[in-house]
């Protein structure tokens, strides 16, 4: 019996056998629910502003009481303060595909590797903002996506993050939460003015709905919430759903949340991803989740 994976938000350029299952790109999967426009859990608490006053979050604690929300689900999880340097984390350094939140991989390369066109810079904003797959598409092909993951992580001291075994799916990037906190740090710390701006730009315009139609109101950034982050998602048939939520939030905590969540809904995985992190974020800021 053959295994198809359905891919959404992650768009292949040719289409192999991969260990038994063939990727397909483009292809809406139904959701067992309508999905609205916002997502209805409840809504996480933007993070404090930093002053001298401000005490020093319990990380383990905040991330201890996510996990317990997320009831058993497949779950890798990294938060650090920004400030302190402290972090936290659960299943942190496991890999997971990386489905969109490779994009984001792929910006840091091309920022970072000399004058870009003006064309490939408005797909490069497309591929963040909106998390357009065409986009990311043409930039994986014109400027060595295989190659890009492993400059980067590299740079970064992603120890975790790998390049598909299958150069057609920028989708299967192998990342961890640690991974992708610390490309973060990368960003914020390491980068000229200039990239680190456009990067932290094109996050923050990210729209409610991504330009396959998924809407994108979950995890970091659901409403309220006061950062900006790169989602990601990708169906594995049969059962599989991979959701993951990576960003900053408060310009303090840097945080990660990658998920695996197996036979249920697109609105119910949503909601349970927002759940998981309105309480890490409640627990960040000395507020209940």
């Amino acid at each position: 019996m053959v295994l198809v994976a359905l891919v959404v938000g992650v768009t292949a350029v040719v289409y192999p056998e991969q260990s038994g299952c063939t990727a397909h790109a483009s292809l809406a999967v139904p959701s067992t629910t309508d999905v609205p426009a916002t997502t209805s859990a409840e809504t996480p608490h933007p993070a404090a502003p930093r002053t001298a006053e401000t005490p020093a979050p319990d990380l383990s604690a905040a991330v201890a009481r996510a996990v317990e929300v997320g009831g058993g689900v497949d779950l890798g999880l990294a938060v650090v303060d920004l400030d302190t340097g402290a972090a936290a984390g659960h299943n942190a350094d496991t890999p997971f595909r990386s489905a969109s939140l490779s994009k984001l991989l792929v910006a840091v390369d091309m920022l970072t590797s000399g004058e870009l066109p003006e064309a490939d810079r408005q797909r490069l904003e497309r591929a963040l903002s909106l998390s357009d797959d065409n986009a990311m598409n043409a930039l994986w092909t014109l400027h060595d996506g295989m190659g890009a993951i492993d400059r980067v992580a590299a740079q970064a001291g992603m120890t975790n993050t790998h390049a598909p075994q299958d150069a057609s799916q920028w989708g299967d990037v192998e990342v961890s939460a640690n991974d992708f906190a610390k490309l973060y740090q990368y960003v914020l710390t390491e980068l000229p003015d200039a990239e680190r701006d456009f990067i932290v730009n094109a996050l923050s315009t990210a729209s409610p709905t991504a330009a396959d139609g998924f809407d994108q109101a979950y995890g970091l950034l659901a409403p309220g919430v006061g950062g900006y982050a790169k989602q990601g998602w990708m169906w594995y048939l049969p059962a599989d759903f991979y959701l993951h939520s990576a960003g900053v939030v408060g310009g303090r905590f840097a945080v990660a949340v990658l998920s695996i969540q197996t036979g249920v809904g697109e609105r119910a995985a949503k909601d349970r991803l927002t759940g998981i992190t309105s309480t890490l974020l409640g627990g960040l800021t000395n507020q209940p989740g």
